[in-house]
């Protein structure tokens, strides 16, 4: 569809395969599935979730927010339900809100989703971008805990000098101008803030914490492309073995990445209970955050 080849992605973006939904496919529908599986793997049931937060930048429609759908879909009835629109930052977003809103006593179990669909928003005549993004979603479960595991510190930030849409974004959709709904990026723009806003992002959260990057034993990024993620690697100074990488597998999912990630190392054995694990991502707005937590 365009001049390009597998080679030059391979090359230039690290990804060789991705995900991509049905056409009758909505975020919904992946978010759903995903938090079923982490309702299950935490041993609750639905109706002990009081917050659902739902990261996305493809919702189903502009409102009710996706957040309801997935409420109605897995039967969270108690739970209050929102959206959280930052883009690929909005994971680690609905993690700082999540961690927040439990520290004040006032929850004590909130459902955080990443979900988006990347392929019905991507203008597939532009190869700077119809060869990055993919579909996906993930889901976390957040609770409360008296033990020493968990969120240790998390940080977020944004800076509404980037949101012009020519860095990155959609140019029209909203209520600014309706038509032009296709995602146009600068990648160039957009990778050299990527690799300064991600490492300042993470040793924020480590000084919060009084945690060394030698006390980390997994790094997992933004997964946006393979020389970001190196990139962030080296300015960290964190050894190729223990910084995480899918984004071969999928691409670049936006909100939903390091939620896949995570949940991958974890099935994988690269992250134990125990280990200590720093996420970060950025995103357009521009939007970023890091999270520290232990399994």
């Amino acid at each position: 569809m365009v001049d390009t080849s597998d080679e030059w992605i391979r090359q230039r973006t690290g990804i060789s395969e991705r995900r991509i939904a049905e056409d009758d496919v909505a975020t919904s529908d992946l978010c759903i599935h995903a938090a079923r599986w982490a309702i299950k793997n935490a041993h609750i049931d639905p109706l002990d979730i009081e917050m659902i937060l739902v990261a996305t930048v493809t919702p189903d429609r502009f409102f009710p927010s996706t957040a309801c759908y997935v409420q109605k879909g897995i039967g969270a009835k108690n739970a209050a339900a929102m959206d959280i629109s930052a883009a690929c930052a909005g994971f680690l977003y609905g993690l700082d809100l999540a961690d927040g809103l439990i520290r004040s006593g006032r929850y004590n179990t909130i459902l955080v989703v990443g979900g988006e669909i990347f392929n019905k928003i991507v203008d597939w005549n532009d190869r700077n971008t119809c060869v990055l993004f993919g579909d996906g979603a993930g889901a976390a479960v957040v609770q409360a805990t008296d033990e020493s595991k968990g969120i240790l510190a998390s940080y977020i930030g944004s800076d509404g000098d980037y949101a012009d849409v020519d860095l990155l974004g959609i140019p029209a959709g909203g209520s600014r101008m309706p038509k032009l709904d296709k995602i146009q990026m600068n990648g160039r723009e957009v990778f050299k803030l990527g690799v300064r806003l991600m490492p300042e992002a993470a040793q924020r959260v480590l000084r919060q914490a009084n945690v060394s990057v030698e006390d980390i034993d997994l790094l997992i990024p933004h997964q946006a492309n393979l020389r970001i993620i190196e990139a962030v690697g080296d300015r960290l100074g964190m050894p190729r073995e223990k910084v995480y990488i899918n984004v071969d597998k999928y691409g670049n999912t936006s909100a939903a990445t390091v939620i896949i990630a995570l949940d991958e190392a974890i099935r994988e054995g690269r992250a134990k209970p125990g280990d200590l694990l720093l996420l970060v991502t950025f995103g357009a707005g521009l939007t970023w955050g890091s999270t520290l937590l232990r399994l």
